[in-house]
């Protein structure tokens, strides 16, 4: 790691330089990580399913000092590279190790925690996508409450990888897995078969999935016939679970745990969590399962109405979260930050509601409700009834203009 660090600083990589990657999960990807803050640089993993102007728009804004990309995508860093006259454009990572060889080994920056450590890009529901600020403090709260929650040691955890590590939800694992001691297996891309024998040949404890790769491993055909035994919990996240999907799974797999996480990237990412005692079937936390959870220990999640003003129990308005994981802002975007952060709160943009016990409930996006013939309706709640029919595996709803209601209810199914 630190003759990587070498590799990057002798390119040109000084604090607070940004370094991009460009690939598919892998060995390179983590290592890349861990190189980049210990050269003093700044983390900018970009998105592989953007297009090239996406790519080449996030590389203009962000201005990194240098794109490092995997063979797969290596010509379209370098094209890219060239156009927004980088002094290096491009380092492949087939050449990683002639890199680590040829380099000297440095000593680590040791940068504080309010240091910026990495850059994510996100925001495609509302437009142009932004850059979100996270600092080591940031990654480092998510990692403690990671650590607690998820039970990692360096015993015996096994951390399977298959969720890109160019978003923060698989990004930031790295890091707790990394702290408690434990081991990564990491897989370039979700595929059924490859995903359960890589659970069965390396003896995975702990993996994170969202709910679309859950749908397609409860629907395996083949499911019982991999070993599983070693896999004891199974978290979940980044996009609503319909409950129907989430039953099954705990049917088809009775053995393991499951634990959903709620955030988003600005919150690096997780605020609440839905422990797994709270997934149960009977018995008195039954009505949970499937709820967002309750805040975790570090986190403050409040409900605000439209004056930013903190409302009671099952009152519904937007969720609003502080604590030492709310990200520093948006990148070059004064505007947006004082927009989304407002007295240490960011807001969330989510409507829910939390009820006597603390327990978040999610209601839509607040920009998404449908007003439908003066009525209040909340598309997830359609989605939950439509999710019901067993032939519907994805689903989303919306609101159409009508000349009768001013809105309709619409459903893709």
């Amino acid at each position: 790691m630190a003759r990587l660090a070498g590799a990057l600083r002798a390119r040109g990589v000084e604090h607070g330089d940004r370094v991009a990657m460009l690939a598919d999960n892998s060995d390179r990807y983590v290592e890349y990580y861990f190189a980049t803050l210990w050269a003093g640089g700044v983390i900018l993993p970009i998105n592989t399913r953007w297009s090239t102007a996406e790519v080449s728009g996030c590389i203009a804004d962000a201005e990194p000092r240098l794109i490092i990309a995997d063979d797969k995508y290596f010509e379209v860093a370098t094209t890219i590279g060239t156009e927004q006259r980088l002094r290096v454009p491009a380092l492949a990572t087939s050449d990683w190790d002639a890199v680590i060889a040829e380099s000297a080994a440095v000593e680590d920056a040791r940068r504080s925690g309010e240091d910026l450590a990495a850059l994510f890009y996100t925001g495609g529901t509302t437009g142009r996508a932004k850059g979100v600020m996270l600092c080591h403090r940031n990654f480092f709260a998510n990692s403690m409450m990671h650590i607690a929650n998820l039970g990692l040691t360096g015993r015996d955890a096994v951390h399977l990888h298959v969720s890109p590590m160019f978003h923060v939800a698989g990004g930031a694992r790295l890091f707790s897995v990394t702290m408690a001691g434990a081991t990564h297996a990491v897989l370039p891309n979700f595929e059924p078969d490859a995903f359960l024998s890589a659970v069965e040949r390396h003896r995975v404890t702990v993996t994170v999935v969202v709910p679309t790769v859950l749908n397609r491993l409860v629907a395996h055909d083949d499911l019982d016939r991999y070993d599983l035994s070693s896999l004891r919990l199974l978290s979940y996240g980044a996009s609503p679970m319909p409950e129907s999907l989430l039953q099954r799974a705990m049917q088809r797999m009775p053995n393991i745990a499951f634990l959903q996480s709620y955030g988003m990237t600005e919150l690096s990412p997780v605020a609440t969590m839905l422990l797994p005692q709270y997934h149960a079937f009977e018995g008195p936390t039954r009505g949970t399962r499937g709820l967002p959870g309750s805040p975790c220990s570090n986190a403050e999640v409040v409900i605000m109405d439209a004056n930013d003003v903190i409302v009671g129990p099952h009152v519904v308005g937007e969720v609003c979260v502080r604590g030492p994981m709310v990200m520093q802002g948006y990148w070059r975007a004064p505007q947006a930050t004082a927009a989304a952060v407002r007295d240490g709160f960011m807001h969330t943009g989510d409507a829910g509601y939390l009820d006597e016990r603390g327990f978040l409930f999610l209601v839509d996006r607040v920009k998404d409700m449908i007003i439908t013939g003066g009525e209040n309706v909340y598309s997830v709640e359609v989605e939950n009834v439509l999710y019901q029919h067993p032939s519907v595996h994805e689903c989303a709803v919306i609101g159409i203009p009508s000349d009768a209601w001013g809105e309709a209810v619409h459903a893709i199914v």
